[in-house]
């Protein structure tokens, strides 16, 4: 029971993480900043390409690792598990 909560615990810090690091260069910032309130803002770009950056890879991760995603979450739940799903 520990290994999970320290797995949720990760999870949360690596959540959690972004809001603490500013990672933009001034300029970048400034830019942002002030194209905030417009129609066709560049920070909505922006926030676009770093939510499929940030999707991406996860989505390639799942589905490459599927099968053992399904026997974890079976495990989890208390299912029993036939030793030729493993």
């Amino acid at each position: 029971m520990k290994k999970y909560y320290f797995i949720f615990f990760i999870l949360v810090v690596f959540v959690f993480l972004p809001n603490i690091a500013e990672a933009q260069c001034a300029m970048c910032k400034a830019t942002v900043e002030s194209s905030q309130g417009q129609k066709n803002s560049v920070a909505g770009g922006i926030n676009q390409g770093i939510i499929y950056l940030m999707i991406v890879p996860y989505l390639l991760m799942a589905f490459i690792f599927r099968k053992q995603i399904a026997t974890i979450w079976k495990l989890i739940r208390g299912k029993r598990v036939a030793d030729e799903d493993l």
